[in-house]
């Protein structure tokens, strides 16, 4: 086959350090905006972004360029970097050093893309650790509650 093709759908999440609600409501489609920037900069061809004040979800396609630790490395310098930039609130901004990536099946992406773009609704009710635990636990991944928290 003389070409490489992809369509490697991924569900990208991680917090603010501690969980802070650093994300002002006012700020955060400049920040999300931002995000699906740096993102599509590193080839992926589609991607939305959504979140609330504590964390960030992003549904992308993945591309084919980058592995998944760098690009997620890049994202979150990156954007760090501009969100530093908004101003004193600010200063002190940092994300958690971790973060959850998951594979999305493209007959599932609407589905996902309608979870993501939804955030706001779905945090009225549940914390982003009982949404992340959960999400964990769809997927099958065990883990230890001392260290999914920074």
């Amino acid at each position: 086959m003389p070409q490489s093709l992809t369509r490697l759908y991924a569900h990208l999440i991680f917090s603010t350090k501690n969980r802070e609600p650093f994300l002002d409501e006012a700020d955060r489609p400049r920040i999300h905006a931002y995000l699906a920037t740096v993102i599509r900069d590193l080839n992926a061809p589609w991607v939305i972004v959504g979140g609330v004040a504590d964390h960030i979800h992003a549904l992308f396609d993945m591309g084919k360029m980058v592995a998944p630790v760098k690009f997620v490395e890049q994202v979150k310098r990156e954007s760090s970097k501009f969100i530093k930039t908004l101003g004193a609130p600010y200063a002190n901004f940092y994300w958690q050093r971790g973060y959850g990536m998951f594979s999305v099946s493209p007959r599932d992406r609407d589905e996902a893309e309608h979870y993501i773009r939804h955030q706001e609704e779905h945090h009225r009710h549940r914390t982003y650790q009982d949404e992340y635990r959960a999400i964990l636990r769809q997927y099958g991944i065990d883990f230890e509650e001392r260290y999914l928290w920074d």
